[in-house]
């Protein structure tokens, strides 16, 4: 269904009756307005309709037009709240809801989309096409079964569809029923044979099927509908190496990196396969840049290690495990791996060392296999030289990963705040700093120098392991909830993530009234998503594609394990119920809002912040990076000035990048 039949449709459904009663001037923008949306013009529609409500601001319709158009430009929040006009002066103007409803998947609100979905169904039981937003939101919260269902119903009365088909074939390809998603897929691309990402996704399946050939044949027609299809061209280079076109895999990977010249997923893959085919050094620099893309790419590390062996380099080597090491200290296989590296260095002793470490880790991890909290942990003995099929730079598509697009700037979010055993001297004016008689008192306790800090400065391993030596020693005299919150702070700084959380775990069993300690458990369980994910082929991917304002898309990543934040926002929750005047709590849930794409209420919660502390830099460097993801250009520049000023050195880059005169 083209934009065009789908507009003409809405007219259809809403009537003109505000049309009917408007003057000769406010028929004619009306009529400007929505052919302008028709013809896809859309900031030219939005500048129509804002010139009728300016003439009378009780328009529904004007209100419900416009909010289509910012829809289409990706401004939800706009969006939303010209709906809620809408709605507010119409109380039942059925589209209203519908379309509110799908705006709110887009900004990830699934109970209010549910919501207005079941306001529009009572107001015209009839309209099937609820069926199909309710089987879009039922695959977005992953209640296939429900999906499947809502589309089924929507295909009986609408069976030409292909968007329908599309997701329905999804949902069954997350239930494991190849055998049905194929046929979904089949379906969708008979109904639409020049859309290329169906394509792509049928040739996941026929790749799941170990069926090459045909998987081939789908991307090639992908390629050929759409020459700057990066995630065909991607995905075609997995398939070409799984038939040895080793060639065809590079060529492919090249293809990739020409439209994105910072993607190091591919620059990853591809020195996988460089360094197996024996082009060591090319194979070096690619794991160089993925390195200067993300310094923290602990695989990056490990597996670069072994193209060092293979050259002999054995010191190289070594720092390179020993770099994995610290980024996880939990990676079993990079023990074991250095104790081969070390014996080759005659260090037999230390070896022997690594080789205990390995086994030791191997073994508390089969302990957790029935633990309740089992998604936080990762199994690091097993292999970790395979490509990955897909990561967030390609599917993800959360405000991070757009702003990352130009890496150089380093432009991301600040971090969490989390209690930090590091006496730091704050650099901000003592009658700008952060005063909480809560948080004096906490940073009194004996035995730990308390600081609150975002970003922890770098701290020799040899400090650290002190610090936990003493926190041990202190566990072993007192057994209180701060002896284990304190030594849960020390692993969680020398990342024994694992570890770190039991002692949490153990801190808040003994004092379930502390929101310190709810504060830090969080911090600790978002963090270990974040890196857990990131050491494999763990992200599960859920974007929306907004090309066609009334199909959303899916794009959906088969057999991933699934990490959610729920967890960490549940803390903080319960962080703020025990301590609601607490800026650090609230900045923390911008943060999680973000990563759950709920960015009304991540705005929500930084100015929450900032409110409780008007001084905290990264509060309005964080909502200003939201606001300009937001397309909201001047209030993000205006934040980000700001956070500037309160000390933040990456603002300028930002302002530099985003808040010249041109992009205003």
């Amino acid at each position: 269904m083209t934009t065009k039949k789908i507009f003409i449709l809405i007219l259809f459904f809403c009537g003109i009756s505000t049309l009917a009663q408007a003057q000769y001037d406010k028929q004619y923008f009306f009529y400007r307005g929505r052919q302008f949306l028709m013809d896809n013009k859309y900031a030219e529609a939005i500048n129509n309709f804002s010139i009728i409500l300016k003439s009378d601001s009780t328009l529904y319709d004007a209100y419900y037009f416009r909010g289509i158009a910012k829809y289409n430009l990706n401004d939800h929040v706009g969006a939303q709240d010209d709906f809620s006009q809408a709605i507010k002066f119409n109380p039942i103007h059925t589209a209203a809801y519908n379309y509110r409803s799908i705006n709110y998947i887009s900004l990830g609100k699934y109970d209010e989309a549910l919501a207005d979905l079941e306001s529009a169904t009572e107001l015209r039981p009839g309209f099937i096409g609820f069926y199909f937003t309710r089987g879009t939101i039922y695959l977005l919260t992953q209640q296939f079964d429900k999906s499947i269902e809502n589309f089924n119903h929507f295909l009986r009365f609408e069976p030409k569809v292909g968007d329908a088909y599309t997701n329905r074939g999804a949902a069954y390809l997350f239930l494991k029923d190849t055998t049905k998603a194929l046929e979904d897929y089949s379906t969708a691309i008979l109904l639409s044979k020049f859309e290329p990402d169906v394509y792509t996704r049928r040739a996941r399946v026929y790749a799941l099927q170990n069926e090459n050939e045909k998987a081939l044949a789908d991307l090639n027609e992908a390629i050929r509908l759409d020459t700057a299809n990066a995630f065909a061209y991607f995905n075609r280079a997995l398939i070409n190496y799984n038939e040895n076109n080793i060639n065809g895999a590079l060529d492919d990977f090249q293809k990739v990196l020409n439209q994105d010249s910072e993607n190091a997923l591919t620059y990853y893959n591809r020195a996988l396969i460089r360094s197996q085919i024996g082009d060591y050094n090319n194979a070096l620099n690619d794991y160089e840049k993925v390195m200067e893309i993300n310094p923290n790419n602990v695989l990056a590390y490990y597996n670069r290690a072994a193209v060092f062996i293979e050259l002999e380099h054995f010191r190289d080597a070594l720092h390179d495990y020993t770099k994995a090491i610290e980024l996880y200290p939990d990676f079993a296989n990079a023990y074991t791996n250095r104790a081969y590296v070390k014996s080759a260095l005659g260090l037999l002793a230390s070896a022997k060392d690594d080789r205990d470490i390995a086994r030791k880790k191997i073994g508390e991890y089969k302990t957790k296999m029935n633990d309740t909290t089992f998604s936080l942990y990762a199994d690091t003995s097993k292999q970790f030289s395979g490509l990955l099929a897909l990561d967030a730079e390609f599917a993800k598509k959360d405000f991070n990963e757009n702003l990352l697009q130009h890496r150089k700037v380093n432009i991301q979010l600040k971090p969490l705040y989390k209690v930090a055993n590091a006496n730091i001297k704050s650099k901000i004016s003592f009658d700008r700093q952060y005063f909480h008689p809560e948080v004096e008192k906490f940073k009194q306790q004996e035995n730990m120098p308390t600081s609150f800090l975002s970003e922890i400065p770098e701290r020799n391993i040899t400090e650290l392991m002190k610090d936990d030596s003493l926190a041990t020693v202190y566990l072993e005299e007192n057994k209180t909830a701060f002896a284990y919150f304190n030594k849960g702070v020390t692993q969680f700084q020398l990342r024994y993530f694992n570890r770190a959380l039991e002692y949490f775990n153990k801190a808040i069993e003994l004092d379930p009234n502390n929101a310190f300690y709810y504060l830090n458990r969080s911090s600790l369980q978002s963090e270990m998503i974040d890196f857990i994910s990131s050491i494999g082929n763990n992200v599960q991917v859920i974007a929306l594609d907004n090309t066609s304002p009334t199909r959303t898309r899916t794009s959906l990543q088969q057999n991933v394990n699934v990490y959610d934040y729920e967890e960490a926002i549940s803390d903080l929750n319960k962080a703020a119920m025990l301590m609601p005047d607490l800026a650090y709590i609230y900045y923390n849930l911008g943060n999680l809002r973000c990563l759950t794409n709920a960015i009304p209420e991540a705005i929500g919660n930084y100015t929450q912040a900032i409110q409780l502390y008007p001084y905290m830099g990264e509060a309005y460097y964080n909502r200003g990076l939201v606001h300009i993801y937001m397309r909201e250009v001047e209030k993000g520049c205006m934040d980000i000035s700001k956070a500037g000023e309160l000390g933040i050195e990456e603002a300028y880059g930002v302002i530099k990048k985003y808040c010249s005169k041109k992009e205003l």
